[in-house]
């Protein structure tokens, strides 16, 4: 998928993380939940946490990393 895909699929993948929202207890999570699933979708050829945290605008991958080993 490219950048200009997701761009103009914004609106549709917001819905689509809405739906999952009340998984969520914060929204710290639930932003974060959001933005790796974005970074999934990207057109970065490796999926690891850096690339996928530099893709999303993250500097580290420590937000993405807390998402997916310590949230309940």
């Amino acid at each position: 998928m490219t950048t200009k895909e997701l761009e103009e699929w914004g609106a549709d993948f917001l819905r689509f993380c809405a739906r999952f929202a009340d998984i969520f207890g914060r929204k710290e999570p639930r932003a974060q939940a959001t933005k790796y699933l974005r970074g999934l979708l990207s057109p970065v050829q490796r999926k690891n946490s850096w690339q996928v945290a530099e893709a999303i605008g993250d500097r580290i991958p420590d937000a993405t990393q807390r998402l997916l080993y310590r949230s309940k």
